[in-house]
């Protein structure tokens, strides 16, 4: 009986031993491959390396001029407004002239009144001078008249000055466009006071613009008259601009330490809209060499390391690159090692990627094909 139980402890012992197969256990599935569509890779291309210094600034009329009232008068009517294209001569602000035309008025009474004086005192002049001929006159009577006389030709004088100045306001209560162009701004509106040197409108000639930029001073060496610029403008997309130094400026900036230098357009694409950030470089002028470039959109950084995830076969691998100069019109930059022309990019690539990770290329879903039954026998 004894060995009996022994056996059974022995056995329920052994059987404990064994552990049944865990339901809960997480079984190893192989990882899914990452899902990549085509517009996630760009192509490695080939581009320019190097470059002249970085110019940026803004695109501004060389040509303007602010419209200012020069009497105080109540503007009673603005004819255009901002981007109304205008004509040398064309009335664009009329003014309330009832008080200057008034004095003008006044002015001329004046004036007549002053000749009428001036031709009475020239005839008694010279009575006088008749009469002194005959002994029937004196000297100081004769003196009398010619102070008079001076007295009244001093006062048609003053008069007619007074008759022109009123004449002068009277005109500046027309506003006009001093050359072809284009109202930038417009700031006035009827029934607005307008007190001398207030700001009424703002023209621009869209011929006259030009590239206002500036470069940093260490790179002044760089810069001369008549290197071409190549440059691209805010809103204008990828659209490359052409010009050329035409001016730089002989002293820096003493907040910015940066030189002015203004680039006239030379190419036949000029932007119309003033006030725009432009941004480009100057050229160097010495020859440049093709080279593997990258859109920043494919770079990360890790510290000062900088690399890349290409795209082999059916992997991602994590490639180090050394990277040379920045096209700043562009935003790519000249790889001088780690990829080469017509390697595959990941573009913006994810932060939780691994070195050989799979890929599974996605293509976008063709068109359905109309069936057999929808057309027609």
């Amino acid at each position: 009986m004894q060995r009996i139980i022994q056996i059974l402890c022995l056995t329920l012992a052994l059987a404990s031993c064994k552990k049944p197969p865990d339901t809960n256990a997480a079984t190893t599935v192989p990882a899914a491959p990452l899902l990549v569509a085509p517009e996630d890779l760009l192509t490695v291309t080939d581009g320019a390396a190097g470059g002249g210094p970085v110019i940026s600034g803004t695109i501004a009329a060389e040509r303007k001029a602010d419209l200012r009232a020069e009497a105080s008068a109540v503007v009673l009517e603005v004819l255009k407004d901002t981007g109304d294209v205008v004509r040398r001569g064309d009335l664009l602000v009329r003014l309330d002239e009832t008080a200057i035309r008034d004095n003008l008025n006044a002015a001329e009474d004046s004036a007549r009144n002053a000749g009428f004086q001036l031709e009475q005192a020239k005839r008694n002049l010279e009575r006088l001078k008749t009469l002194r001929a005959s002994g029937m006159a004196t000297l100081q009577s004769i003196d009398d008249a010619e102070i008079r006389a001076n007295s009244a030709q001093n006062e048609v004088s003053a008069a007619s000055s007074r008759v022109a100045l009123a004449r002068q306001q009277l005109q500046r209560t027309q506003v006009r466009a001093p050359f072809d162009g284009v109202i930038g701004e417009r700031k006035a509106s009827p029934g607005d006071t307008a007190s001398i040197g207030k700001e009424l409108l703002k023209v621009i000639d869209p011929s006259s613009l030009r590239f206002v930029g500036r470069v940093s001073a260490d790179k002044a060496g760089q810069v001369h008259l008549g290197q071409s610029v190549s440059f691209r403008v805010n809103g204008y997309g990828d659209e490359s601009f052409e010009g050329k130094v035409t001016r730089i400026d002989p002293s820096a900036n003493e907040a910015t330490r940066q030189i002015e230098v203004l680039v006239a357009f030379t190419g036949p694409a000029r932007p119309r809209v003033a006030g725009l950030y432009a941004e480009g470089q100057i050229s160097s002028g010495t020859k440049t060499q093709s080279v593997p470039v990258v859109d920043e959109s494919a770079v990360q950084r890790a510290g000062d390391v900088s690399f890349v995830w290409r795209v082999d076969a059916n992997a991602v691998h994590k490639v180090a690159l050394t990277l040379g100069a920045r096209d700043v019109r562009s935003g790519r930059y000249a790889v001088l090692a780690g990829v080469q022309t017509g390697d595959r990019l990941l573009r913006n690539p994810a932060s939780g990627l691994k070195d050989g990770q799979a890929i599974s290329l996605v293509m976008a879903p063709a068109q359905a094909k109309p069936s057999a039954a929808a057309s027609g026998p």
